[in-house]
């Protein structure tokens, strides 16, 4: 008897010390590298105990993911909105910050189309809205809208019109292949084949859109508030529109050498920053070179993308 009870003893001890084990392993996601050039490619590594989940049901938490780019294959932390100050971010009158880190401004015209990102299986196109006040003689610019094209798919997420700004009201609409997809009241999509996830990040305004392997884009919609409108003198007519515009960051995975676009081109192994060092507000031409004839053409002069590529023929970066 008294070894069976000495027997027992030990088996719960094990099982105190094992099962919190196996519990913290559960309350863990892992993370997968997607990128086929990277060296940590369909690596399965589990997150850090500082950001366990992938998708935290808080939504100010930080999220798992792993960096495909970094020489350490490795998971790390990350905030899940977009934001202004990163690698891939473009906000603002148009500002973007390029893969070498260095800011410069792009500026279009009001109701146009460009491409910021054009590769051999993947194109990115922003709709610009803007405004143009009396005796200035260009628009300043926002980006309104973005249109995907990967393969036969059209993907578009794009920020509604709002006379009056309310942070309760949501303002993202979303399509996939021509149909709406994603309401107020429903929190992520995902297309039938899974490559395609759209989420919610928080009740209203802010949203993850990815695709498998390609991009994973951030976004937020937000007004120009009259702050803004006080330190640019943009005059908006607040009283008709609020101009609200979307705040996106790219994850851009994949790319070939032969990437283009107004963001895309920065990511080109032999790409040569042009914007003025030391200018306060350096800003990159190009209108003409990657003006399309819509959201979701793949008609610009630099433009690259080929619905037919599959991703296989790829140069190499």
């Amino acid at each position: 008897m008294m070894k069976f009870l000495s027997l027992l003893m030990i088996v719960v001890i094990c099982a105190c010390i094992v099962l919190p084990q196996i519990s913290a392993q559960k309350l863990q996601d892992k993370v997968t590298c997607s990128s086929r050039k990277s060296r940590c490619f369909l690596r399965s590594i589990s997150c850090p105990k500082q950001c366990p989940f992938t998708t935290p049901k808080d939504p100010k938490a930080k999220s798992c993911y792993i960096n495909c780019n970094s020489p350490i294959c490795k998971a790390e932390c990350r905030h899940r909105k977009p934001s202004c100050k990163g690698i891939g971010a473009a906000c603002y009158d148009p500002r973007f910050i390029g893969a070498d880190g260095v800011v410069f401004y792009f500026h279009g015209k009001r109701d146009e189309h460009f491409a910021l990102v054009s590769d051999t299986n993947l194109q990115i196109n922003a709709r610009f809205i803007g405004h143009r006040p009396a005796g200035r003689a260009h628009d300043y610019t926002w980006i309104q809208a973005l249109g995907l094209l990967f393969g036969p798919h059209k993907v578009s997420v794009e920020a509604t019109k709002a006379s009056t700004w309310d942070n309760k009201v949501d303002h993202l609409k979303f399509s996939f292949n021509g149909t709406e997809i994603l309401d107020s009241a429903t929190s992520s999509w995902k297309s039938l084949d899974g490559d395609v996830t759209v989420e919610r990040i928080s009740s209203a305004n802010s949203a993850i859109i990815t695709v498998y392997g390609l991009v994973e884009i951030g976004v937020n919609v937000v007004p120009i508030t009259k702050e803004d409108d006080r330190v640019h003198n943009y005059q908006i007519p607040f009283d008709v529109d609020c101009f609200a515009h979307l705040e996106v960051q790219f994850r851009l995975l994949d790319l070939s050498a032969d990437v283009d676009g107004v963001l895309g081109r920065t990511y080109r192994p032999d790409y040569e920053n042009r914007a003025g060092l030391g200018v306060a507000m350096p800003v990159v031409g190009g209108y003409d070179k990657y003006k399309t004839t819509s959201l979701f053409a793949d008609d610009c002069k630099k433009c690259v993308f080929s619905s037919k590529n599959d991703g296989d023929d790829k140069g190499s970066m």
